[in-house]
């Protein structure tokens, strides 16, 4: 098996994409850039925090919202818009899934640190910004990580050659207005910044004044990177992972009362109005017909009132296995690559992100550990309609609470909120998501059936952790797998 580092010192062959879960079976493409004869592509993927899948006017929201959403609406509509894209239930499992394409049980990052632990992911993980980089690509995330807090563990120790921005959550912007609070009790989070080969440093506390201004800023540093990897001429991946709409859900001062429905609406504007900037960027500087841009949201939407969110048609919100707690808003442009104006229910996972791009610019999958992510560029640049995958697996923390597999839904678990107790279920819930797309358990069916292939994935990935065995959380570096797997 390769090492991580035998493999960072590989170029571009093509995704590996692992078949545990379900997957159909399908020739594995070249990667499209390459055969294709043309150069990499850059790559914008905008994250948000929270936004629930019913927010956008996409997705029925916007203007229902209080607020049109006319920027992110026109993007959604001039490449692929997915109505059945899933993320993990949990702001770090999600981001670690996306970068590392393994359900972020594999990595121990399954749950939201709370310090007390060697939060994050381990050094030995390979993330998408260090294949990137090693395929030539320059790198750089604004925003929130939440997969790290100190050095070693952040961004620019992750394959991203520079960053800024928050290592853990906003809501502890709320700290320093809090009553009883002291500094000396428990430091405040910090605005940090780095580089790639340098210590990333504190720039300024991370409070209310600065939640409001984070995401102008995240904005203007992503805009200034495209411009200046542009004039270098070098094929370029910003990681825009703004910080709206995660509590406390507060707007720009320029956008606070602009709708005159609240400070959700405004937020809601204010996001618009930043994913615009970044889009007239990309065309000002010519490079539309070369840039893939993506915009997802990283789980399902806000329970804490009075920031909580909408999950359109869905039941639940984030933290739960609930379809609001996994189904996102999910849209990816590329001109004369990816057809314009295409919606597609097919099951699409975020582990599925790193081996579709790596597939779709000529980058690389790490082949010596399990890769839960499929190849999905066949459906994204619509050769086919049909997903890669069959089924996905829905952790909430360390529980597999349940698993969807085609348009069927079986939970083992049954959780309300993400404040509400677990209470493992004496026979699993079986819901038809198209007969019930509220998962209205008075509505279950008997087709019991569905439990032959949900329990093949599941023993697919079982089997896969005894030679794999998981990282428990806080594992502290350096973490090595066991003896005959390096």
């Amino acid at each position: 098996m390769l090492s991580r580092r035998a493999f960072l010192q590989t170029t571009g062959a093509g995704a590996v994409a692992n078949r545990l879960l379900g997957a159909t079976e399908s020739a594995e493409a070249a990667p499209v850039a390459q055969a294709q004869g043309t150069s990499k592509p850059n790559i914008l993927f905008m994250l948000v925090d929270n936004l629930g899948y019913g927010e956008l006017g996409a997705y029925g929201g916007g203007a229902t919202r209080g607020a049109p959403t006319p920027r992110i609406d026109k993007l959604a509509s001039e490449g692929l818009r997915l109505t059945n894209m899933n993320m993990e239930a949990q702001c770090t499992p999600s981001r670690s899934a996306i970068l590392t394409g393994r359900y972020a049980i594999r990595s121990g990052t399954h749950s939201v640190p709370f310090g007390g632990v060697a939060d994050g992911l381990t050094q030995w993980e390979v993330t998408m910004a260090e294949s990137l980089s090693t395929a030539g690509y320059a790198t750089a995330l604004y925003g929130k990580w939440h997969l790290g807090s100190q050095n070693g563990r952040l961004p620019n120790d992750q394959g991203f050659d520079e960053w800024y921005g928050i290592p853990r959550t906003t809501d502890e912007a709320l700290w320093p207005s809090s009553p009883g609070y002291s500094p000396s009790i428990m430091p405040p989070e910090q605005i940090m910044e780095g580089r790639k080969g340098e210590k990333s440093r504190d720039v300024k506390v991370y409070d209310l004044e600065q939640r409001r201004l984070m995401d102008a800023e995240i904005t203007r540093r992503t805009v200034s990177f495209m411009e200046r990897q542009t004039q270098a001429k070098k094929p370029f991946f910003a990681y825009a992972t703004l910080t709206q709409p995660h509590l406390p859900t507060l707007p720009n001062p320029a956008f606070a009362g602009k709708t005159g429905n609240g400070d959700w609406a405004d937020m809601l504007a204010e996001m618009d109005a930043n994913v615009g900037q970044m889009l007239d960027a990309i065309d000002r500087l010519g490079i539309r017909d070369t840039t893939i841009v993506i915009f997802a949201s990283d789980n399902g939407p806000e329970f804490v009132r009075p920031y909580d969110g909408w999950a359109g048609p869905w039941r639940g919100q984030y933290f739960t296995a609930w379809e609001g707690g996994i189904r996102v808003p999910f849209m990816i442009r590329w001109p004369g690559r990816i057809p314009a104006g295409r919606v597609s229910d097919a099951i699409v996972h975020c582990v599925d992100l790193f081996p579709t791009l790596a597939s779709l610019v000529g980058a690389s999958v790490p082949p010596d550990r399990p890769i839960d992510g499929v190849d999905q560029s066949s459906l994204f640049v619509g050769k086919t309609d049909a997903s890669s995958r069959e089924g996905i697996l829905i952790w909430c923390a360390d529980r597999l609470q349940a698993v969807k597999w085609r348009h069927y839904k079986v939970h083992f678990y049954q959780q309300e909120t993400m404040i509400a107790p677990p209470v493992k279920l004496p026979l699993p819930f079986l819901f038809n998501l198209y007969t019930n797309p509220q998962e209205d358990e008075t509505k279950t069916i008997l087709d019991s059936w569905i439990i032959g292939p949900v329990l093949k994935m599941i023993g697919a990935f079982e089997e896969s952790t005894k030679k794999y065995p998981l990282i428990p959380m806080g594992t502290p570096d350096p973490y090595r797998p066991p003896t005959g797997q390096q």
